[in-house]
């Protein structure tokens, strides 16, 4: 029965954070944990890159550092080899988004296959990512979902996207590496699915390698999921599913009301947590047809996993079922499951600074909109740091009373007193 409490050993949590880094993730915590401060500091921050102004040093301080590996996948080696020293793995994610341009959907698409060449010699790295948006335009996912007839010119763009996810599947079947597709927006993530199921139905014939998003804030996941399984059951596929709450709650709520259409995301957070956890009991009680990654940073949930795992008799090594969170955020889970061998990995961005900020500013407002995630995040920082300081005043103690009771073995010569002469008869 799952019933200590593991994820509040703080000790193990931040045992890679220097003094220095503990109080600097306090500090921007803090300052996350102020909604109307976050708002203002993404739109000055918008603003100062538009015009150019010099606040890359400033964002690659706060953070950046605190939400990316490096700009370079060289800079992320040193993070990526002292987390698995703590038995914690990574996912590279090139963190770069709202490119427009093919060339720059090429670059993009080289750099993935890239980093699943490098997974593939580093075994650190079990999985790779990618965003679909950020090989093809958003506009062009959104046309196929839509079903709307494609010009010839856009018919020619479909075809270079829709190649350029199949020369990443391929990639990462050949370097046995399983590649995970990020969820978007749901005006746009129809095209996507298909996209991945066709992946699936061609890579994930022994085992999945090709891993699709669930964003369990839709509240129609469960069924989809339920009909994908049999559909893979049916075709013979293996399913490959990233299981995550949603990171579009906000939009996809507006755009409902604005087109008047019925919001396809679930009415409240509690909503989302019993939506959620529906599709990781199906996905753990179907084991054999589908692999998961458990995205989550409930702890809750997470603690859920854990007990169908022991109640099923999964191993909790078992290569089909993984668990993830984001580099810079609830380190309390992720270290202390590490700790206790369940296949776990940190989530690492890396890109230019400059190009990593869209990115950064998302993890931002997720922080702010999660309710009680900044709180959670703040409450053991803070007690990770009270810990330290007893630790140090325990230390102090334990010295101060060596050197004293050291002192009173070592009197001086003048202080010691002179034996009695014997007596001579």
């Amino acid at each position: 029965m799952i019933t200590r409490k593991i994820f509040n050993d703080t000790e193990t949590a931040f045992k890679l954070k220097s003094n220095e880094e503990l109080n600097r993730a306090l500090y921007l915590f803090e300052m996350i944990n102020r909604p109307d401060l976050v708002k203002i500091g993404i739109f000055l921050t918008r603003m100062s890159l538009k015009f150019r102004l010099p606040v890359e040093g400033l964002i690659k301080s706060t953070v950046f550092n605190q939400f990316a590996g490096g700009e370079s996948m060289e800079d992320c080696l040193p993070i990526i080899e002292k987390m698995y020293a703590k038995k914690l793995h990574s996912v590279l994610d090139y963190s770069v988004e709202g490119k427009e341009e093919e060339a720059e959907f090429d670059a993009a698409t080289k750099m993935k296959i890239s980093i699943i060449e490098f997974a593939a010699k580093n075994k650190e790295l079990p999985f790779s990512v990618f965003k679909p948006t950020g090989i093809g335009r958003f506009a062009i996912w959104e046309k196929v979902t839509s079903k709307v007839t494609l010009t010839k010119e856009e018919e020619e763009e479909w075809q270079r996207v829709q190649q350029r996810v199949e020369d990443i599947c391929e990639a990462a079947y050949q370097n046995d590496i399983a590649v995970m597709a990020d969820g978007e927006e749901t005006w746009m993530q129809e095209a996507a699915d298909d996209l991945i199921i066709k992946m699936m139905k061609k890579y994930n014939r022994e085992k999945a390698i090709v891993f699709m998003t669930l964003q369990c804030y839709r509240w129609d996941r469960l069924e989809y999921l339920k009909e994908l399984h049999e559909t893979g059951e049916k075709e013979g596929f293996k399913i490959g599913v990233k299981i995550v709450r949603g990171a579009y709650f906000e939009q996809e709520n507006l755009r409902a009301k604005k087109m008047n259409y019925p919001s396809p995301i679930c009415e409240n957070k509690e909503a989302t947590d019993v939506s959620f956890n529906w599709v990781l009991t199906y996905c753990l009680a179907h084991i054999d047809a589908i692999s998961v990654f458990i995205g989550s940073h409930n702890e809750m949930s997470n603690y859920l996993a854990l007990q169908i795992m022991e109640d099923k008799n999964i191993d909790i090594d078992d290569p089909r079922v993984w668990f993830g969170q984001l580099y810079g955020m609830s380190d309390h889970i992720s270290f202390n499951m590490a700790k206790m061998n369940y296949n776990t990995a940190k989530l690492v961005p890396f890109g230019p600074v400059r190009d990593v900020v869209p990115y950064l500013m998302r993890r931002a407002e997720e922080n702010t909109s999660v309710k009680g995630q900044t709180g959670r995040e703040l409450c053991l920082l803070q007690e990770e740091r009270k810990r330290r300081k007893g630790e140090i005043t325990k230390a102090n103690r334990e010295n101060e009373y060596s050197s004293k009771k050291k002192a009173s073995r070592e009197k001086s010569p003048s202080q010691m007193r002179t034996p009695t002469r014997e007596k001579v008869e």
